[in-house]
């Protein structure tokens, strides 16, 4: 018998470098959302890799920024729990964009975490030229001295993910597996299905929406004598402008929000999905602690 290791992993960078991307790679199903805008990753979610030699656990959190709400605050608290918690860190940085000094400033806090590994990963080579991932790495290496591997790679093409799980198990104490061998997230049907709606939701909206938005899932029911599952969820929002923008012109743009989410959900309940969506306004809910507690963070 081989000795197996076991252990969590999280990726750190600025917001929007590919962390939740990769995470869906590597679990190879989707566990947490994806969207072009940044901040989407809003909880720090758990996806587990199966590999021969052993199990990961990647925590997905949210992107370090400087927070403008108390919403933004306690983002930045849930990735500094989480990073001390973890074995190893990632720090990722697009092969697409120069090192900066966000990516600096990130990488310079990985200190503050003494007993995680660290490594450092040039992310999105699939968009990026030789000269740019040639570049970016020899700028990635420079950001540390204590990097225990340099990995260039794409979520989107799977491009070195091997590489990158052998690397990243290798660093993990040894030990049994952490959840068993089916399961690819901790997040209840109900955080996975708010999560999808919330994607949906973010599609295509304009830049000051997206921190606005939060899901909350009232109820997930079968039907009886029916192979439909019921979903009751409400999309949340701060202000009534907010609303009438995801409503859309006579609910087309709520019709198009459920259409996209109950593609994404119904793979997850195994089944058909009748979806009901009804759209609140909770004013300031991202500077409001007591509504904040409300919406799970």
């Amino acid at each position: 018998m081989t000795d197996t290791r076991s252990g969590f992993v999280t990726f750190v960078g600025r917001p929007n470098v590919g962390k939740s991307t990769l995470t869906n790679a590597l679990v190879g199903e989707k566990v947490a959302i994806t969207s072009e805008k940044p901040q989407t990753t809003r909880r720090a979610i758990r996806g587990i890799v199966n590999r021969p030699g052993g199990q990961l656990v990647v925590v997905d959190t949210p992107g370090i920024h400087r927070p403008r709400t108390l919403l933004g605050q306690r983002l930045n608290d849930l990735v500094e729990q989480v990073l001390g918690d973890v074995d190893v860190i990632a720090f990722c940085a697009p092969a697409t964009e120069k090192v900066g000094p966000g990516d600096r400033r990130i990488a310079e806090s990985l200190s503050g975490y003494p007993r995680a590994k660290k490594v450092a990963l040039v992310t999105k080579t699939d968009a990026a030229t030789r000269d740019q991932i040639t570049e970016r790495l020899v700028e990635v290496d420079a950001l540390r001295e204590d990097w225990a591997a340099v990995i260039p790679l794409s979520a989107v093409t799977n491009d070195q993910l091997d590489v990158l799980s052998d690397e990243l198990l290798a660093l993990m104490p040894e030990g049994p597996a952490l959840y068993a061998d089916d399961v690819v997230t901790d997040e209840t049907l109900e955080d996975r299905i708010a999560e999808i709606i919330r994607e949906a939701a973010l599609h295509g909206v304009r830049d000051e929406l997206p921190h606005s938005i939060a899901v909350t899932v009232d109820d997930v029911a079968a039907r009886e004598d029916s192979d439909l599952t019921d979903v009751w969820a409400n999309i949340v929002v701060e202000r009534d402008s907010q609303k009438a923008i995801i409503i859309g012109k006579k609910g087309s743009r709520l019709a198009d929000v459920g259409a996209r989410a109950r593609a994404g959900i119904e793979p997850l309940v195994g089944g058909r999905v009748y979806l009901s969506l009804h759209v609140r306004v909770a004013k300031e809910w991202q500077r409001d602690p007591k509504q904040l507690g409300r919406l799970g963070f």
